[in-house]
């Protein structure tokens, strides 16, 4: 077997010119798979002093203007986002033995934006994301269920706004990597970059 035979096997055809449409098949394989999540990706940041952290996180919209996911404004993430506003996320699919990392800058969402996706989500998380003061220990004495009754009773009719505290961010990608399993650690990697305001694509070794 030649090599572009190999490749071909392992790649499945021929690469396109951007990652995106090959993305989206990536993520709907992913569901016909049964993966519950397969928007969840982990997500690494820095802090001010260097300090590398990671934690998952729901990417809830993706394309060519970035990858959109949501937080409390004062928890650890947003403030290393806030000190270095650079992150990477990793996807990774078990049924499908894929994987796809992007690198990029990150900027703050919009409020219409925020708003528009706060008021999406079920009522209790609604409710939680009020009650929830992330990451920081939880009083004793006062439970988050309790906190969720006290903000469900201050909200009873209509919608839950969305907290002051509360909103999202756009990772706008420079690099993605799309990597996928290959026999005998023949994985096939290809890296995206933007160039000129194009995707250019290279492969690279396993």
């Amino acid at each position: 077997m030649t090599g572009s035979e190999l490749n071909q096997r392992a790649v499945g055809g021929p690469w396109p010119e951007c990652p995106f449409d090959e993305l989206e098949r990536w993520f709907e394989e992913a569901r016909s798979k049964g993966e519950v999540l397969p928007e969840a990706a982990a997500l690494a940041t820095t802090d001010e002093q260097g300090m590398p952290d990671a934690r998952m996180v729901l990417v809830k919209t993706r394309g060519s203007q970035g990858f959109f996911f949501y937080t409390n404004l004062s928890s650890p993430k947003a403030k290393a986002l806030e000190a270095n506003p650079v992150a990477a996320l990793l996807f990774h699919w078990k049924s499908l033995a894929r994987q796809v990392r992007v690198r990029g800058r990150v900027v703050p969402l919009d409020d219409v934006t925020a708003d528009a996706y706060f008021a999406s989500r079920p009522r209790e998380s609604q409710l939680a994301a009020w009650a929830s003061d992330q990451s920081q220990p939880l009083d004793a004495g006062e439970g988050l269920v309790e906190k969720m009754g006290s903000v469900d009773r201050r909200y009873p009719d209509g919608p839950v706004p969305r907290p002051p505290f509360w909103s999202g961010y756009r990772l706008i990608p420079e690099a993605i990597e799309l990597w996928r399993e290959g026999a005998f650690r023949v994985h096939t990697r290809v890296l995206f970059r933007q160039e000129d305001g194009a995707w250019v694509g290279q492969q690279l070794q396993p």
